[in-house]
């Protein structure tokens, strides 16, 4: 129990350092990307709790709401909405794995229902790997393309961290 909350601590500190999501100019309705950042900061507290069946709701609260700003954005910030949309899904699954395992009492190997929601995390993540860098006229994304783009390698490290210690193979 005690490396799950390790990995807790590491998720919750990795969410803090994001900061997915905040930037206005990227959403056309500020109104939106403000309960970006409201899910998020929801999904942080939640884990913090020790809940993460709360956090992965929260997570996929936010993976909803960037699909369907992806539907109303143009060009490449629908791209970036939909690499966006990955993360948070793979964050939700993830979360979604760690309460199974707790449910599940935490006996390792975790079972095959905790190392599948952690081989989805893993695919939904790879979906981010596609995000295309801005074009020229858009170099005031490249900030928040290059924040994904991390936020997506450190999730990475989470999720393998995750598989080793759940014993999934």
């Amino acid at each position: 129990m005690a490396g799950s909350f390790r990995i807790a601590v590491a998720t919750v500190l990795l969410l803090i350092g994001q900061g997915i999501g905040s930037n206005p100019g990227l959403a056309q309705v500020v109104g939106d990307e403000a309960e970006l950042g409201r899910l998020q900061s929801k999904a942080e507290d939640a884990i913090g709790n020790d809940d993460a069946d709360g956090a992965a709701m929260m997570m996929g609260r936010a993976a909803l709401l960037s699909a369907q700003l992806a539907k109303r954005q143009p060009g490449w910030i629908a791209g970036f909405r939909r690499s966006q949309e990955a993360l948070f899904r793979s964050q939700e699954h993830t979360y979604r794995a760690m309460g199974l395992f707790r449910r599940a009492g935490g006996q390792l190997p975790a079972s095959s229902g905790v190392c599948g929601s952690l081989a989805l995390a893993r695919t939904s993540l790879s979906h981010v790997a596609g995000l295309e860098s801005p074009s020229p006229e858009d170099a005031r994304f490249h900030d928040e393309a290059a924040r994904l783009r991390a936020s997506a390698d450190n999730w990475q490290q989470v999720i393998d961290a995750m598989i080793a210690e759940y014993q999934c193979l």
